[in-house]
């Protein structure tokens, strides 16, 4: 499966965004999606994991009860709304695929380009 992150910009803090994931491939169904975050000179920072029919989510605590994942297997895409932002949340968010429903980005497969979110206090 190929991930095409999208939706990221430049946001003052309280604001909110919706990140989008786009998979290519008719597989999309089978994977559990998870959305992870880098800022450099970090390892990549688990965010959220959704199970492959969207019923289960998991999050860092970090991010509970400020971002919300979910997804449209019909569209083959994921989603990640992201509210309350914080200066601290500016970081590269990256979708990833994988057949696990875990937290760990050893876990995953596939991984999209990644997409830049800034957060101005």
């Amino acid at each position: 499966v190929q991930l095409q992150a999208s939706g990221g910009g430049l946001v003052q803090a309280g604001g909110s965004l919706r990140l989008s994931c786009a998979a290519s491939g008719r597989t999309f169904s089978s994977y559990y999606m998870g959305w992870f975050r880098q800022t450099p000179g970090k390892e990549r920072e688990f965010v959220s994991v959704i199970s492959r029919n969207g019923i289960n989510t998991g999050y860092a605590d970090s991010v509970k009860g400020r971002f919300t994942i979910s997804r449209d297997n019909t569209e083959n895409t994921a989603y990640l709304q992201i509210n309350s932002l914080k200066p601290e949340d500016t970081a590269v968010y990256y979708c990833a695929a994988s057949t696990r429903y875990s937290g760990s980005y050893r876990d995953y497969d596939a991984w999209g380009p990644g997409t830049l979110v800034t957060v101005s206090s």
